[in-house]
């Protein structure tokens, strides 16, 4: 392969993946949301048992998504628009499960930027990838059409999720200890 094809060709691959593991997640994640993602595990499990006292049906669908196989990041592009909802996992109430709304995730040259674009409760941020079935999400949550702050700005802003790929069309970012309401939340994009 010649060496402008082979540039060419390592250019589009970039694009085609989220930031790299260089490191650079680490210099930018805060020291309170790196003890979150440390505790992901158990936050995540102490979360489910609540949720089984939550609405039978809304438990079922939360146990479907969950058991759903994981898929490489690596060879899809998740750039465009997609169908988006949150579910809250424990705290003040035990399972809740809104309805749909607009995300869409472009690529601004340095990997994958999401951006809740309807709804009341919204999200933009950044993914940096975390080994071929697992990205962190760093982003800054904000309300209605309210500027959102930098990440970073503080915790009743800062989010900070494991995004997971289900499939070419499907994909969820689990948020363990949001600052709000609930002990996880879940993000689930579809097209």
């Amino acid at each position: 392969m010649t060496p402008r094809l082979l540039i060419a060709a390592l250019g589009l691959l970039c694009f085609a993946l989220p930031a790299h593991a260089d490191g650079e997640v680490q210099k930018i994640i805060t020291p309170a949301d790196k003890a979150r993602l440390d505790k992901y595990g158990e936050t995540r499990k102490a979360a489910l048992e609540e949720a089984k006292a939550g609405d039978p049906a809304e438990v079922s669908e939360l146990n479907a998504l969950l058991a759903k196989p994981l898929v490489a990041f690596s060879d899809k592009d998740l750039t465009g628009n997609w169908q988006c909802r949150t579910i809250k996992v424990g705290g003040i109430g035990p399972l809740v499960i809104y309805g749909w709304f607009k995300c869409k995730v472009s690529d601004d040259g340095s990997g994958w930027r999401l951006e809740k674009i309807s709804g009341s409760q919204r999200t933009t941020g950044r993914f940096f990838d975390h080994g071929e079935k697992r990205a962190i999400y760093l982003g800054s949550g904000y309300v209605n059409d309210n500027k959102p702050k930098r990440y970073g700005s503080g915790p009743e802003s800062d989010q900070v999720g494991y995004a997971f790929r289900n499939s070419a069309n499907a994909w969820r970012i689990e948020f363990p200890a949001p600052y709000y309401e609930s002990h996880l939340d879940i993000m689930e994009l579809k097209r």
